[in-house]
């Protein structure tokens, strides 16, 4: 059995070690006594991830959002949504002005195998250019 104390010389107790992994001596290290003759404490290892969880819970609880921030960002949010929108409605009204060909809607819907409406967006997308839609629809 080996014994480590405080001031016993490393040589030593690395030789002693090297017999009991071949199988020689049997090894038993105890805990190092510090300076006050005390035991060093183990580290607990489940105790520190609950402690580092509780502080990070605490500090999302503690944070508080200003209403005023609130109601600044939703009015932000709400204005790009309706100029989203605003510009999607033109872009549908202009698509609408593009005449396109009863002859050429039925070509796309047959070649492509796509609804009515796809090939009349993709029509409609492309000036009325079935060449163009075709390859948009391939790609």
């Amino acid at each position: 059995m080996l014994t480590l104390y405080h001031g016993e010389p490393k040589q030593l107790a690395l030789k002693e070690a090297n017999m009991a992994a071949e199988g020689d001596v049997d090894l038993d290290l105890e805990a190092e006594e510090n300076c006050t003759g005390k035991p060093t404490e183990k580290p607990r290892k489940h105790d520190s991830g609950a402690a580092d969880l509780e502080r990070v819970t605490d500090y999302a609880e503690e944070k508080e959002i200003s209403s005023s921030n609130l109601e600044t960002a939703m009015s932000v949010i709400g204005d790009r949504r309706s100029r989203e929108q605003k510009a999607k409605q033109e872009r549908e009204k202009e698509l609408a002005k593009v005449t396109i060909k009863k002859e050429d809607v039925e070509l796309i819907m047959g070649e492509m195998e796509i609804s009515r409406a796809v090939a009349e967006r993709s029509l409609r997308e492309h000036m009325g250019n079935v060449v163009e839609a075709l390859i948009a629809l391939t790609n």
